[in-house]
Protein backbone atom coordinates (compact mmCIF):
# COMPACT_ATOMS: atom_id res chain seq x y z
CA UNK A 1 0.00 0.00 0.00
CA UNK A 2 1.23 3.50 -1.14
CA UNK A 3 1.88 5.68 1.87
CA UNK A 4 2.11 9.65 0.76
CA UNK A 5 5.71 11.13 1.52
CA UNK A 6 4.36 14.28 3.35
CA UNK A 7 1.44 14.11 5.44
CA UNK A 8 1.88 17.72 6.71
CA UNK A 9 1.70 20.17 4.01
CA UNK A 10 4.55 22.73 3.32
CA UNK A 11 3.49 26.02 4.11
CA UNK A 12 2.48 24.18 7.91
CA UNK A 13 6.13 23.12 8.25
CA UNK A 14 8.00 26.59 6.84
CA UNK A 15 5.05 28.31 9.17
CA UNK A 16 6.70 25.94 12.31
CA UNK A 17 10.28 26.41 11.57
CA UNK A 18 10.13 30.24 10.62
CA UNK A 19 12.05 32.15 13.57
CA UNK A 20 8.96 34.29 15.48
CA UNK A 21 10.97 34.66 18.65
CA UNK A 22 13.19 37.19 16.93
CA UNK A 23 10.30 39.96 17.30
CA UNK A 24 11.06 43.50 19.03
CA UNK A 25 10.17 43.47 22.82
CA UNK A 26 7.31 45.57 23.57
CA UNK A 27 7.60 48.50 25.26
CA UNK A 28 5.46 50.05 27.51
CA UNK A 29 4.91 53.01 29.99
CA UNK A 30 4.00 52.95 33.35
CA UNK A 31 1.06 55.49 34.17
CA UNK A 32 2.23 55.67 38.12
CA UNK A 33 6.20 56.43 37.38
CA UNK A 34 6.37 57.27 33.38
CA UNK A 35 9.27 54.91 33.05
CA UNK A 36 9.41 53.00 29.93
CA UNK A 37 10.03 49.38 30.70
CA UNK A 38 9.36 45.85 29.04
CA UNK A 39 5.74 44.71 29.17
CA UNK A 40 5.60 42.06 31.32
CA UNK A 41 8.58 42.57 33.33
CA UNK A 42 9.62 44.07 37.21
CA UNK A 43 11.75 47.27 36.14
CA UNK A 44 13.54 49.39 39.17
CA UNK A 45 12.90 53.35 39.77
CA UNK A 46 14.46 55.60 41.83
CA UNK A 47 15.15 51.97 44.22
CA UNK A 48 12.01 50.92 43.43
CA UNK A 49 11.11 47.67 41.81
CA UNK A 50 7.43 47.93 40.08
CA UNK A 51 5.57 45.68 38.26
CA UNK A 52 2.36 46.47 37.20
CA UNK A 53 2.59 50.33 39.08
CA UNK A 54 2.71 48.85 42.01
CA UNK A 55 6.01 48.73 44.33
CA UNK A 56 6.90 45.17 44.52
CA UNK A 57 10.07 46.03 46.67
CA UNK A 58 11.04 49.40 48.23
CA UNK A 59 14.62 51.11 48.33
CA UNK A 60 16.24 50.12 51.46
CA UNK A 61 17.09 53.43 53.41
CA UNK A 62 20.59 54.14 54.76
CA UNK A 63 20.38 55.35 58.37
CA UNK A 64 23.90 57.45 59.67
Amino acid sequence: MAHPKSRISKQRKRKRRTNIKAVVPQIATCKTTGEAHQMHRAYYHEGDLYYRGKVLVAAQVEED
